[in-house]
């Protein structure tokens, strides 16, 4: 009797040890919990001035104001602080259009915490505090512009072309794993 109950558990302490391992290693892929203590810092520029300029000369010198070169650059057409959701956010939001004509998703001093599958989403939906505002960001309209580059750090994401920025009022960092925001910012036009 004692030789049977030996032989029965130890395969059943065999397959209780896979399974803990199993659970653990799949536990750990999935919420990726070493990301809250890495930060990953991104700095970008916005993209250039393009200036639009004539060669000097003794005439542009001498030409009235309204001839002179002028710089064209980037316009802001709508921003937003961010608030926190499921992680403190905090951070400035811009929408622009560059010279091109082409729009980019702006972040400035993003602090955030780091998480598994971050992104940056362009929202129709309106910004909540607290808890309320986690989950409505895949209620609506959206378009995912990419993986989070950096949790701190200014950043920028390009807009897809056949994409109008007039039909979207938010953005908010999306962690696509667990279906939750991060942090929002409602944008007023400027």
């Amino acid at each position: 009797m004692g030789r049977v109950r030996k032989l029965l558990t130890r395969p059943l302490a065999i397959a209780v040890l896979v399974a803990a391992v199993g659970g653990i290693g799949f536990g750990l892929y999935w919420f990726q919990p070493w990301k809250l203590w890495q930060d990953e810092t991104v700095e970008e520029a916005l993209p250039g001035v393009v200036e639009t300029s004539v060669p000097p000369t003794a005439a542009a010198a001498s030409a009235a104001p309204s001839e002179q070169p002028s710089a064209v650059g980037p316009q802001t057409l709508s921003s937003g602080d961010l608030i926190s959701h499921e992680h403190a956010t905090s951070g400035t939001v811009k929408l622009v259009r560059l010279a091109d004509g082409s729009h980019v998703v702006r972040l400035e001093n993003l602090d955030t915490s780091n998480g598994p599958d971050l992104r940056v989403w362009l929202t129709d939906a309106p910004v909540k505090d607290g808890r309320a505002g986690w989950h409505v960001f895949d209620d609506g309209k959206y378009v995912s512009l990419g993986r989070l580059k950096g949790n701190k750090g200014s950043q920028n994401y390009a807009l897809p072309r056949d994409v109008d920025p007039s039909s979207y009022s938010s953005v908010t960092i999306w962690c696509d794993r667990f279906d939750v925001s991060f942090g929002a910012a409602q944008l007023a036009r400027i």
